[in-house]
């Protein structure tokens, strides 16, 4: 009898311990994925801090931008404060790409028409600038414009109606007061009325005016020495600028339509 009775125990016994090792082997596989789940998640957040530090550095800022902004158009200071908008990428590489076109067309323009010495462009810090010498354009002392200066300006703005920026149209002169008896009482008002005249002449060909903007600088910023004729005629000028920072959203539109049909 106490045979039998042991060997009952013997087999009650075995059945618990089989059925501990099957739990704990349950519970050791959850905490291995719970545990893989972990790392998971760690590694993920750590690419995303990777990714946060990336755009940062590229964009310049301490904050990547929120949900709902257009690629980084919309940006957040340290401080909170919302930046206004910038150009963003796409307008940066249109600008890039439309102002060196119109530096080589302007460059073509004149030497087609034998403009040389009299007509210029280049790309700058501040954007596109085309600078035309008053002798094309105004007779001394007046802001009326000339026969060759009407005929140069509107072959000028069959290419300057292809790129819609904002244009600052600047006048300049050397630093000789204007005569006595002049309209005009001082190289202020002379280098500001040929900066009007020049701007009335492009929206009479097409240009929005919108665009436009027209400054009198007199002589305050020459580009030559007023010490010598050659340095004064240079400086007796007027500036057409197509400003970096400020191309106009119609074009971003436009080329992302060309984009989509090609």
């Amino acid at each position: 009898m106490s045979q039998d009775f042991d060997m009952e125990d013997d087999g009650g016994g075995g059945g618990e311990a089989g059925w501990l090792a099957t739990y704990a082997d349950l519970v050791t596989l959850l905490f291995a994925f719970f545990v893989l789940l972990f790392a998971m998640a760690s590694v993920e957040e750590d690419k995303f801090e990777q990714l946060k530090k990336s755009l940062n550095s590229a964009i310049g800022k301490q904050e990547v931008p929120e949900a709902g902004t257009r690629e980084g158009l919309s940006m957040k200071d340290v401080d909170g404060e919302t930046e206004p908008n910038a150009v963003d990428e796409l307008g940066g590489m249109i600008q890039k790409e439309e102002q060196e076109e119109l530096v080589s067309e302007i460059k073509e323009f004149v030497l087609v028409n034998n403009l040389g010495g009299k007509v210029s462009a280049e790309n700058n810090d501040n954007g596109t600038v085309i600078t035309l010498s008053d002798m094309i354009l105004f007779r001394p002392g007046d802001a009326e414009i000339i026969a060759e200066g009407e005929d140069t300006m509107e072959k000028l703005t069959k290419i300057l109606n292809q790129f819609k920026y904002k244009v600052r149209i600047v006048g300049h002169t050397d630093n000789i007061p204007v005569s006595s008896g002049n309209q005009y009482k001082n190289n202020w008002e002379l280098s500001a009325a040929r900066a009007c005249d020049i701007v009335e002449i492009l929206i009479r060909d097409g240009v929005d005016p919108i665009y436009l903007t027209a400054a009198g600088r007199a002589s305050v910023e020459p580009i030559a020495s007023n010490d010598t004729p050659e340095g004064r005629a240079r400086n007796r000028r007027v500036e057409i600028i197509y400003e970096r920072s400020k191309i106009s959203p119609d074009q971003i539109k436009a080329q992302e339509v060309v984009n989509q049909t090609k």
